[in-house]
């Protein structure tokens, strides 16, 4: 082989994502799992959770995606806002696993931060409960809130977490900010100067500073909405900064070095392109990428036999009329190296982008994973990478 051609493969070389060597540095403190929907990013929250757990660590994994697949696959009838053991864990290590409960985080964060008054004036003002459940970018700072509480406790030495699916993954990185837009937003603003100012010059700064829109605003919202409004505002102010000050700390502790993101695509074209939006995502907010997974990713077997040879051969059969069975089988896996070849080049596209993105491939299995055993095997395939470099050069 040529000096020129020996430069061309190593640049084609893919590096291997070593997931082992992450789960077994005591200095992973945080994995987060991110991708498009339905790669499989729970179940490979799950498997890596497991593996740390058997390689000795003491892991916790959150689940942000409301589907109870990772529930059913470590064996427990449910998850809730408390992280739960699960057992048949090998090994010395521990593992336990929790479902994010949006509204009851954002209870208990008003609870541990406010007055006990206070408190029950927040929790049982309408437009809080209607603000906790339902707002825009309420799950993502609830689970920034939550990661946080995770990490503070000093319970486990890894977290991981399993974020929901789409673009939104990545709406987390943003809590801290839209949070503080909300809060210095000119509307907040003026419903938090009554309370501020306090008697009768609330009074007039309501009327000066409110009264230009507060008549369009009843009408719209009616008087007791408003009032609502008003008394949660006046009530959530003093726990409004503390909110701000914990998304800030767990933004900054995403870009730590004890922070791995892993990124889980499937070998097609969308899920690529929003592997690869991730990935340029994670770099512009100077988050620490250790690489991607791509999950059920197909091998075709008997490879020597491409797929135009082994179409002609069935079509010869068939026109001859003879051996039925073989032809079938010929066009079998006629179609299994095309979804090979047609896997590779969606994923060669994100290759060529980011070459220096080290890659993990976890091939398609036979069935879904349902239980530890199953998360087991995919944890193994997780870490049994040594011949991706060459797959990728001879595929």
């Amino acid at each position: 082989m040529s000096e020129r051609s020996e430069r061309s493969g190593r640049q084609r070389a893919v590096p291997v994502l070593d997931l082992d060597a992450i789960i077994d540095d005591p200095g992973t403190r945080i994995v987060v799992c991110c991708g498009s929907g339905g790669v499989g990013k729970t179940t490979t929250a799950a498997a890596l959770g497991l593996r740390a757990a058997e390689r000795g660590r003491s892991a916790v994994v959150l689940t942000v995606d409301p589907a109870r697949r990772l529930a059913q696959s470590m064996g427990l009838t449910e998850l809730d806002n408390t992280p739960k053991p699960v057992a048949g864990v090998r090994g010395e290590g521990r593992l336990h696993a929790m479902m994010l409960d949006m509204k009851r985080t954002f209870d208990e964060i008003i609870e541990a931060h406010a007055d006990p008054e206070r408190a029950r004036q927040i929790l049982t003002n309408p437009f809080y409960q209607s603000l906790s459940s339902s707002f825009s970018g309420t799950q993502e700072y609830m689970a920034m809130e939550k990661l946080g509480q995770l990490r503070r406790s000093g319970d486990w030495d890894l977290i991981i977490v399993d974020t929901p699916p789409s673009r939104s993954a990545l709406d987390f990185l943003d809590a801290p900010e839209r949070l503080g837009r909300f809060l210095d937003g000119r509307l907040i603003r003026l419903l938090m100067a009554p309370a501020k100012a306090g008697g009768r010059s609330a009074f007039k700064l309501l009327n000066a500073g409110f009264g230009l829109v507060a008549g369009a605003m009843t009408k719209l919202l009616g008087a007791q909405v408003l009032k609502d409004l008003q008394t949660f505002v006046s009530a959530l102010d003093a726990v409004f900064g503390g909110f701000r000050v914990r998304a800030e700390q767990t933004y900054r502790l995403l870009q730590a070095p004890g922070t791995a993101f892993v990124v889980v695509a499937a070998p097609e074209r969308d899920a690529m392109r929003e592997a690869s939006y991730f990935v340029e995502r994670l770099a512009e907010e100077r988050m620490p990428l250790a690489g991607l997974v791509v999950n059920r990713v197909h091998r075709a077997p008997a490879a020597v036999l491409s797929a135009a040879r082994s179409t002609a051969a069935a079509e010869d059969l068939e026109a001859r009329g003879e051996h039925e069975l073989t032809a079938a089988v010929l066009r079998l896996h006629a179609g299994r190296m095309q979804l090979a070849a047609r896997e590779h080049r969606e994923q060669e596209h994100f290759f060529s982008a980011h070459p220096t993105v080290p890659v993990a491939q976890v091939p398609a299995m036979s069935e879904d994973v349902h239980d530890l055993e199953g998360l087991r095997r995919v944890g193994e395939l997780l870490a049994a990478q040594q011949d991706l470099e060459g797959v990728q050069q001879s595929a």
